[in-house]
Parts: structure tokens; C-alpha cells; sequence
């Protein structure tokens, strides 16, 4: 591991009391700082690392009410700023992650070819048949979704928290303005992507034993979909119309105008024809036809500019 990065790993604490000791006692010598954020846990996970763990890197936050993870997260986050740390590692106290991957986690970000780094559990498929079902349909599902939002196509494993950021990146990031819970890392990755900033994958094996997901389904079909819109239009916004006009602009704007022209005019002239029981004119067919196949060509051709136009320049860099 890189002497020269000061790095701190932030916990989460929220009934994990029977996993962070061994958590906390697998983190190598050379990160400088454990933050432990006791999430208003009713298990007093805080009082009982302080009573348990002699480590004098270890420090504890307590929050008087429960925020979440991303809230646990983001407190970890502002001490961190409020600090001489470089890196920022997040993992979490259930024993999910192996603290002795944090090297590589952070290794792209040393060497500085990345801002922010997080694991992807989808890399060595043998291991995923340890995950549960349900989850990893779930995760497949919400990894396509997040390419879409986020533009980050090349990612996987969005909901993945063994993530690990560079000091100038988190600077930029607008923290009070971060979901507080589950909606947090994929809330990370939509406000990375407004940053420009280059975030890389880390694979790793998945890891399932006893611990418990408290993340429910009913927060992911209910809770989730107009979060993901609201941001999906945001950074499309704000990339191709207020950021930069370019290539995908174009491709974006005759693809929406063309397939409803085409749609429209279609529609209309099918309805027109129906009420006076006449065959519409191939003509017309043709029309329409042309201007829903130029939509979807336009509209095809947008989401391939969109994949081709991820960050490279690192922000740390600049």
C-alpha cells in the first residue's frame, strides 16, 4: 500500500456489533484513520468498539438519530475533510468485505487513473453463486438502470458500498445534497457524473454468510423509480444543454422530434382514414415510417455517444 496517501476507512455501524471487531481488527497498519459512525445503533455498537477495540486509529461518531448508511457515510465524509486525508475507503462492519482488498481498491486512484473507485462483485462469475437469488436479479437490474442514469456504462454492481474516493473529488460533491440511505451510492454515482470525474471498478469476489440486507424490494420499486428519473433527466440536461453542445445533442433532439412526428402524423392520419373507412395512402405509411425509423436511428446513435463519452481526466489530475 502507498505510504505517501493518508487513508481512512469509514464504517457504518447499525447492528453490527457481531462482525466490526473482526472488521476492524483485519484493517491493515498502513490506513491512518477508522471512522466509526454509530447510526443511532440500538445494539450501542460505538460504546462497545470503544470498550472492545485498542487501536488509536479508531474513532468514533455517534449520530443521535438514525440517517441511514449514506448519512453514516457522508459524516465520515465531512471528518474527512475536516482532516489531512488523500484517501477516503468506505466498507461495511458486517464482515461483507475484506478489509486486506483495500489496496487494490485504492490502487487506481494512487496511481492516479481514477477519482473514485468502488467493488464489483460481478467480475468472477463462480462467486455469484453465492449471492442470493433475488439479489443478484435485483442488482443485474439496478446495474442497467444506473448505466442509463448515471453514464457510467461501463460500471457494474452500482449498489456495491465498498467504494473508496480521492480528497479532490470529494471536495467537489455537494454532501448535504446526497440521499441518506439506500439510494446513496447510486445518488454518489449520479453526482460523480456531474463532476466529470473518473470512477473505475474493482473486482471482487462476493462474500454471503449471515448477515442481513436491510434493504427491502418495496423501497426498490417504489422508492427508487422517480429517483432515478428525476436524476436521468438532470444529467442529460445538464451534459448535453447546459454543459456542452455536441454530437449527442444533435442525435438526442432529431431522434425525440422524429419519432413523435412520426408518431403524431402516423397516428392522426391512421385515425383520419379509419373514421371515413378508407385505406391510408402508402404514401402517408411512408412518411411516418421514415420519420419513426430516423427517431429510432438518431436515438441509437445518442446512446452510443453517450457510452463512447465517459471521463478520462481525473480530477485529481487537473
Amino acid at each position: 500500500m502507498e505510504n505517501k496517501k493518508h487513508i481512512a476507512v469509514i464504517i457504518p455501524s447499525y447492528k453490527v456489533v457481531k462482525h466490526i471487531e473482526g472488521v476492524i481488527n483485519s484493517i491493515p497498519a498502513e490506513v491512518s484513520s477508522i471512522l466509526v459512525i454509530d447510526d443511532c445503533c440500538p445494539e450501542n455498537s460505538g460504546a462497545f468498539v470503544e470498550q472492545k477495540i485498542d487501536d488509536k486509529r479508531v474513532k468514533v461518531l455517534y449520530h443521535e438519530v438514525n440517517k441511514g448508511v449514506g448519512g453514516a457515510v457522508i459524516t465520515g465524509y465531512k471528518a474527512v475533510l475536516a482532516s489531512n486525508i488523500d484517501i477516503a475507503v468506505k466498507i461495511d462492519g458486517d464482515g461483507q468485505m475484506d478489509p486486506l482488498l483495500i489496496e487494490g481498491l485504492i490502487k487506481q486512484i494512487v496511481n492516479g487513473n481514477a477519482d473514485y473507485t468502488k467493488g464489483n462483485r460481478f467480475y468472477y462469475p463462480r462467486t455469484l453463486s453465492k449471492m442470493p437469488f433475488l439479489r443478484l436479479m435485483g442488482n443485474s437490474g439496478l446495474s442497467i438502470i444506473n448505466k442509463f442514469v448515471n453514464g457510467y456504462w461501463h460500471v457494474m454492481d452500482p449498489t456495491n458500498g465498498f467504494t473508496a474516493i480521492h480528497r479532490d473529488t470529494l471536495e467537489l460533491l455537494e454532501l448535504d445534497k446526497l440521499s441518506e440511505r439506500y439510494f446513496f451510492e447510486s445518488d454518489m454515482l449520479f453526482r460523480l457524473s456531474i463532476c466529470r470525474a473518473v470512477v473505475e471498478d474493482f473486482p471482487m469476489k462476493s462474500k454471503y454468510e449471515d448477515e442481513e440486507s436491510n434493504l427491502s424490494i418495496r423501497k426498490v420499486l417504489f422508492e427508487f423509480p422517480p429517483k432515478y428519473l428525476k436524476r436521468f433527466i438532470k444529467r442529460i440536461v445538464y451534459t448535453y444543454f447546459l454543459r456542452d453542445f455536441n454530437a449527442g445533442t444533435f442525435y438526442l433532439v432529431l431522434g425525440k422530434l422524429s419519432l413523435l412526428t412520426g408518431l403524431l402524423y402516423g397516428g392522426f392520419q391512421w385515425y383520419k382514414h379509419f373514421l371515413i373507412n378508407e385505406v391510408t395512402p402508402t404514401g402517408t405509411i411512408m412518411i411516418s415510417t421514415v420519420l419513426l425509423l430516423v427517431g429510432v436511428q438518431s436515438i441509437l446513435s445518442f446512446l452510443n455517444f453517450d457510452i463512447a463519452n465517459k471521463p478520462v481526466k481525473p480530477i485529481q489530475n487537473n
